[in-house]
């Protein structure tokens, strides 16, 4: 054998691919009050901005607590877009390479074409999602769960870097979903499926749920002998002998009182249970006869699955044109974004991806928002907790589309909007709820470090560094800008509650009631930083500049070595 020799999957670029998922990100995120929504309560978070750089950001807050994630991503049909991620090349580089500037010289964000005419067709695709998958896999819990819908073009190539991201022992199953009624009629063969690939970030941890009964099955339950078990179905006694062979033990016959006849198990099958224990269950009526005479056995619904498995071909789940009238009724007007999935099938995802109905779930191919939707739906219908994490780009629709006409510049516009109709539609018809479930988000926008020199940012809590930091914070960023960043920093999740105090009028922020406070004025006065140390946080920080000298610095420490030893300072 050629030891040179191996199986492997590569392509062109693959090795700065996996480079790119180690490199630390410059980014950080800023919050958005304008377009939020409840912003000081929402545990939902909306995120615009290229989600290669916002995975990065996300990796210690969200390190190993995410349940389930599902994604849409580009499809690669050669007339859609990818994410452009052109690795060790200037922004001129760049943007020359990629035409990412239209003509009029404005940047097209983070988008290129990819057409099948290209040498790299698919080693582009794959450039884009290798790194995505990498730093999505660490954010999965042990027992989470990765939803991706494909099609065709690049089925194949998904499924082999997913065994390599997650690892061939945890491929759970590949669904196929039909996105068409009927099939296209102008070909010989009419494709109208689509594909779900889903894969455990552990599969010894993973534990799946069960899709809801439907009104129908659970009709089939009755009780008309008021058996004190409740309710039953009546279900065949009889089993098919294993290997080919009866044990003697379970074919016998039973009387019947009926019609005093005995009756025996079918030729080829015995009972399911020993004479002993069917006699038993006679007694206990768990096992009664009809009218005919022929015995039975009582199915009961309390001791029947609470729900049903999830088949791997989704008939009933929603296709693309029930998704698209859902999405035009909610906008009123048509055609705002092309494919967008319906919510019932987001939702039977929901259910099977864990029993737990408070899991936290990330999209960050958000699109046109309909895991937003799905989930707040799904909340409302079982009382659910659950959270989300949406990632959108910013990317700009097309003129003279349905969505310009209608006043929309960005994907990322037409996404919240549709989040903020699908929470009134829902509190409409179910107003019990007002108040009751989270139906806002937080909005954050991606941008550059709010410090001027990346490589100081807050990323440790000595005392000593009260001393040695020097103001590096940019021109025009606030207090939550730097309240976010150095939550990001220190691992700390987007979601936290967050309290506003003003002290002798200078505002305190509240972080999780005591894991963090932080106060950014111009100038802090001593009472505020008493106050602050008084509280007794773990963390503190305060920016330089609040302080005018070096003896002001030294007063801060000293004052939390009285008041507050424990808690760690930073000054940024």
């Amino acid at each position: 054998m050629d030891g040179r020799e191996s199986y492997e999957f590569t392509w062109v670029g693959k090795r700065e691919a996996i480079a790119e998922a180690g490199r630390p990100t410059t980014k950080t995120l800023r919050p958005d009050l304008d377009e939020s929504v409840d912003f000081d309560k929402s545990e939902n978070i909306f995120i615009t901005g290229d989600n290669l750089e916002v995975l990065k950001i996300l990796q210690e807050s969200y390190l190993g607590k995410i349940d389930m994630i599902y994604i849409d991503p580009p499809y690669n049909t050669g007339k859609d877009f990818v994410y452009s991620d052109k690795f060790q090349k200037t922004d001129e580089e760049l943007k020359e390479d990629m035409d990412l500037l239209d003509e009029e010289g404005r940047q097209v964000v983070g988008l290129t074409k990819n057409e099948k005419s290209s040498a790299r067709y698919h080693s582009d695709w794959l450039n884009m999602m290798y790194p995505r998958l990498r730093l999505a896999r660490n954010l999965l819990k042990d027992s989470g769960v990765i939803f991706i819908s494909i099609d065709d073009n690049e089925q194949a190539n998904l499924k082999a870097i997913c065994d390599e991201i997650f690892g061939e022992e945890n491929f759970v199953e590949e669904l196929i979903w039909k996105r068409r009624t009927t099939p296209p009629n102008d070909r010989s063969i009419g494709k109208n499926h689509e594909y779900i690939l889903i894969y455990s970030k552990n599969q010894e941890k993973l534990s799946l749920g069960l899709l809801p009964r439907d009104s129908e099955s659970l009709s089939r339950y009755k009780n008309p002998d008021n058996d004190p078990n409740g309710p039953w179905v009546a279900a065949d006694l009889s089993a098919n002998g294993k290997g080919g062979r009866l044990s003697l033990s379970t074919v016998f016959p039973i009387h019947s009182p009926i019609d005093n006849k005995d009756y025996y198990p079918p030729e080829g099958k015995s009972w399911l249970y020993n004479k002993e224990k069917i006699d038993n269950f006679i007694q206990e009526g768990r096992i009664s006869f009809r009218s005919t005479g022929a015995p039975f056995l009582k199915r009961y619904l309390s001791e029947v699955r609470n729900g049903v498995t999830m088949p791997t071909i989704l008939l009933d789940s929603g296709n693309s044109q029930v998704s698209a009238k859902e999405l035009d009724s909610l906008m009123e007007r048509k055609s705002l974004l092309e494919f967008p999935k319906p919510t019932k099938l987001l939702k039977q995802l929901l259910q099977v991806a864990n029993v737990d109905k408070s899991i936290s779930v990330l999209d960050f191919f958000g699109g046109s928002g309909t895991t937003a939707d799905a989930v707040m739906q799904l909340n409302a219908e079982d009382g659910g907790n659950r959270k989300y994490i949406l990632c959108t780009l910013d990317e700009e629709v097309a003129d003279k589309s349905a969505a310009k006409e209608a006043g929309y510049e960005t994907i990322d516009q037409i996404s919240r909007e549709r989040i903020r109709r699908a929470a009134a539609k829902i509190q409409e018809e179910h107003p019990e709820l007002v108040g009751k479930q989270d139906f806002g988000f937080k909005a954050y926008k991606l941008d550059s470090s709010n410090f001027k020199d990346v490589s100081a940012q807050p990323d440790q809590f000595v005392q000593a560094d009260l001393f040695d930091s020097v103001s590096n914070i940019k021109e025009g960023r606030n207090g939550l800008d730097l309240l976010f960043q150095v939550m990001l920093t220190w691992g700390m999740e987007l979601s936290l509650a967050i309290d506003y105090e003003k002290i002798v009028g200078a505002e305190v922020y509240d972080v999780d009631q005591g894991s963090l406070m932080a106060c950014f004025e111009d100038e802090i006065s001593e009472e505020v930083i008493r106050h602050i140390a008084q509280a007794q946080p773990l963390r503190a920080v305060f920016r330089d500049s609040s302080f005018a000298n070096s003896a002001d610095k030294i007063n801060v420490s000293e004052i939390f070595k009285e008041l507050s030893p424990h808690t760690k300072v930073k000054v940024v």
